[in-house]
């Protein structure tokens, strides 16, 4: 998923996210990291659990940083659709974001891929 074309990667990126399990990402990442075992894990498996955290952590910082832009009257239109659209806007731009850099993102998921090799022994 590289652009929003017409709205039709945003709606199909939504409907994966909220089609299958019904949850949050947070809910839905917290499950995936505590309830597998790593020592097993194959690389591919390792690095994408770390680029959906890299992912999450993105986010919550789009989130936290959207708080602090100040609001006017001219923008009650656009507020009403990011109130309804806002959290999976955020994802959206987040899994952009974890896969843009040639699939490098921001570099949390592969210094967290080294850690978690090391760690599980798979070095």
């Amino acid at each position: 998923m590289n652009t929003i074309a017409g709205g039709s990667d945003l709606l199909s990126y939504y409907n994966e996210l909220y089609s299958t399990s019904g949850k949050t990402s947070g809910s839905s990442l917290e499950n995936t990291l505590t309830n597998k075992d790593y020592s097993t894990a194959t690389e591919k498996e390792l690095m994408d659990v770390c680029k959906q955290f890299e992912s999450y952590f993105v986010e919550q910082m789009l989130k936290q940083m959207e708080k602090m832009v100040p609001k006017s009257e001219e923008s009650s239109t656009t507020d009403k659709y990011m109130d309804y659209f806002g959290d999976t806007f955020h994802q959206y731009i987040a899994g952009t974001i974890t896969e843009s850099n040639g699939g490098q993102g921001i570099g949390i998921a592969k210094t967290l891929y080294k850690q978690m090799k090391i760690n599980y022994g798979l070095e």
